[in-house]
């Protein structure tokens, strides 16, 4: 755990490493290319050999896909609680969803013209669902509900298969609660470029989004081009600015929430204005740690991941926090709604005391896929919308493109573009 002071001379260029991040690693991106290319070339035949590799289990092409007798087992080894917890879940997503639902609209600007927008659901769209060192489940949901409301044809979700070949029975209920219409036991980078470029067994889809670690991130980035993403959700990360009226206790939890995710890579900053919060909350910590399952992934990002930094007051805070722009932000402040607005950028906010960033994780209702490594810069959350395609709507009636040609065909002079001009002209001659 380091600990910097916005009074400390060389307070910048301590920070620099925090604010200058990037979600990518040059050599990460090198190696995911040749597994890229690898799966490309070879289809079927590589992601036997990768599942083998990366996740220890042989498998061959007619074992890539669920069955429907999978399915039916896992149903009954889940509890009934689990079950409850992901239709509760399932529910609270499906309504925040349907509340930004686009809408087909048109307007009449001027005589004669409408203009306006349709959405189209989209035909297939994979979902990758994290299944290494922790079964995502809430993933599942958090990506497969939100195609679903949006209407989306075909949803395949893909994760790695465990030890046995096996997925995970909670991932197998919660992807048949949220709509998924099939499952794919692959991971990592190949599982990716299996649905990006298509297989001998494996269609191509439209679209992929869901987090990753670092390797699936960079995979991400490589494909763009050959299939739509979302955006960058990589390791995960936290923020919390809070002042002299936080719990110490509560800050401490949440700052470990998302450092036992394990890849080692996560983040977990707080700003204060308090010096006596910030040893609190490092006694918080050492006594937490005590009792969390996960200790040595926690661990290794307290020695590497977690940063307190102390400021002058809450709007220099709030100045960091989104020149930092992390996934997560909670405001555990006597005021957070006062200092929302002044947040430029973050993945998302979470507000008081008694809003921990897990609520996000599990059941609040929009996704938890979000960008990290900085990404909130100019990346927003997995929303319902990005499962549309968008056209836009032009009607003209003879007299309004009469009225508008003129300018028509100064802009077809100017760029020498005379077939545009001619094309608007045609329908004038006698």
């Amino acid at each position: 755990m380091k600990i910097y002071r916005s009074t400390d001379k060389n307070f910048e260029k301590q920070i620099a490493p925090l604010m200058n991040r990037s979600a990518f690693d040059p050599e990460i991106d090198k190696s995911v290319a040749a597994i890229l290319a690898d799966v490309k070339s070879n289809g079927d035949a590589a992601l036997v050999k990768y599942a083998e590799k990366f996740d220890h289990v042989k498998l061959t092409p007619k074992q890539f896909e669920v069955s429907k007798a999978e399915f039916a087992a896992a149903e009954h080894s889940v509890s009934p609680k689990v079950m409850k917890a992901l239709r509760l879940a399932r529910a609270h997503i499906a309504s925040f969803s349907k509340q930004s639902c686009p809408k087909a609209w048109s307007y009449k600007p001027r005589p004669g013209v409408v203009l306006g927008e349709k959405f189209t659901p989209m035909e297939r769209v994979a979902c990758y669902v994290p299944g290494g060192t922790a079964p995502l489940v809430s993933t599942v949901l958090h990506t497969v509900t939100i195609a679903a409301t949006a209407g989306v044809k075909e949803i395949v979700v893909i994760t790695p298969a465990r030890a046995d070949g096996s997925v995970n029975p909670a991932i197998l209920c919660a992807c048949k609660i949220a709509g998924a219409t099939s499952v794919y036991r692959l991971g990592g980078v190949y599982g990716v470029a299996a649905l990006a470029y298509g297989t001998e067994t494996i269609r191509k889809v439209e679209k992929i989004v869901g987090p990753g670690n670092a390797y699936v991130t960079a995979a991400k980035r490589q494909l763009y081009g050959e299939v739509a993403l979302d955006q960058v959700a990589g390791p995960s990360e936290i923020l919390v600015i809070a002042d002299e009226t936080a719990n110490p206790q509560f800050v401490a939890a949440d700052l470990l929430s998302q450092a036992e995710h394990g890849s080692g890579r996560e983040e977990s900053i707080l700003i204060t204005t308090s010096d006596k919060l910030i040893a609190d909350v490092q006694d918080a910590i050492r006594e937490q740690c005590k009792e969390r399952q996960r200790i040595h992934t926690i661990q290794r990002v307290l020695d590497n991941g977690t940063v307190f930094l102390k400021v002058r007051d809450l709007n220099e805070a709030a100045a960091l926090a989104s020149r930092f722009a992390p996934e997560h932000l909670e405001l555990q402040v006597a005021q957070p709604r006062r200092l929302a607005p002044k947040i430029t950028a973050a993945g998302a906010i979470f507000l008081g005391p008694w809003t921990p960033e897990p609520v996000g994780d599990f059941v609040a209702g929009p996704s938890h896929v979000l960008p990290t490594g900085g990404a909130a810069k100019y990346f927003s959350g997995l929303t319902i919308d990005m499962f549309y395609r968008r056209s836009s709507l032009v009607e003209y009636s003879r007299d309004a493109l009469k009225k508008e040609l003129p300018a028509l065909l100064e802009f077809a002079a100017q760029e020498g573009l005379d077939g545009h001009g001619n094309s608007g002209a045609i329908r004038f001659l006698k």
